[in-house]
């Protein structure tokens, strides 16, 4: 497959292996399971129950290899989707589904865009307009990495927000694995491999890690979303989500390259620089 390899520059190479995509893991994966065909298949052949964070890390560590591996990213692409392959049968409802029905692959690759818009909202600096636009052009080529159809992908931003609106309104509903989630995040600590730093931040703003991941993970949410899934939130709730952005958000800068970004993209790019430097000693040509 010819699909250009991220590198140094994209905006994938500077978000995709930060920490803080901790924070908006939870919620990522309950808008995915609100998906019926998702749902399903991850309620039947996912082990999030027993190692919730761990699942989500996994799927981090996948990301990072389709951002950070250069010319490997498509391997990783084609190994996830034979891994997803015989991932089918009937739902409660008996509704057929498979893992790799083009609506619902999409919806799972797409939710991460919106993410790291939330992210950036919640927990650090928005996004501009024209930033928003870069991010969706990379998204797009990244989709093209993992197999994800073209007719399933909205051409440009606008387009997607149109179709995010429309899945969360008329698509998704409020499955049970949904439900199963938010339980298990509920009794869940703070993210593992979360910097001491940040999980310095993170205990004071609530009680109990548990408790914590639970609230950033409904917070998070859109409010569409919330209503959908019958999950208050107030107007207090909203501050004390912002107390915390706006501490996470005034601490990742000032955090070493080797606590703001998790292993696979810490090394990529230290090797990155490391090459370019080799690159501008090396003898030029007379």
């Amino acid at each position: 497959m010819d699909v250009e390899p991220f590198g140094p520059g994209s905006m994938h190479w500077e978000s995709a292996g930060e920490y803080r995509n901790l924070l908006v893991a939870g919620s990522a994966l309950v808008l995915q399971t609100m998906h019926p065909a998702v749902g399903a298949a991850v309620a039947r052949h996912s082990g999030f129950r027993q190692d919730p964070w761990g699942r989500l890390n996994r799927t981090l560590e996948s990301v990072q290899r389709w951002v950070y591996g250069g010319a490997a990213g498509p391997a990783e692409g084609v190994r996830l989707r034979e891994l997803h392959r015989p991932i089918s049968g009937v739902d409660e409802r008996g509704r057929p589904y498979h893992a790799l029905n083009g609506e619902a692959w999409a919806w799972v690759h797409l939710t991460l865009f919106e993410r790291y818009i939330v992210l950036n909202r919640c927990f650090g600096v928005p996004y501009t307009e024209e930033q928003e636009r870069r991010l969706y052009a990379e998204t797009r080529r990244l989709g093209a990495i993992l197999r994800v159809p073209a007719r399933e992908v909205p051409g440009d931003v606008e387009a997607f927000r149109r179709y995010f609106e429309a899945m969360v309104a008329g698509r998704l509903e409020a499955h049970p694995t949904a439900f199963e989630v938010l339980s298990v995040l509920r009794m869940s600590p703070a993210p593992p491999g979360l910097p001491g730093p940040l999980r310095r931040v993170w205990g004071p703003v609530g009680a109990g890690s548990g408790g914590l991941t639970f609230f950033v993970t409904v917070g998070t949410l859109p409010p569409a979303v919330r209503e959908k899934l019958g999950l208050a939130w107030t107007a207090r709730d909203e501050r004390r989500l912002g107390h915390l952005g706006r501490a996470v958000a005034a601490l990742t800068p000032r955090l070493p390259e080797r606590l703001r970004y998790m292993p696979i993209a810490y090394h990529a790019r230290k090797a990155a620089r490391r090459s370019l430097r080799d690159a501008e000693r090396a003898p030029r040509p007379a």
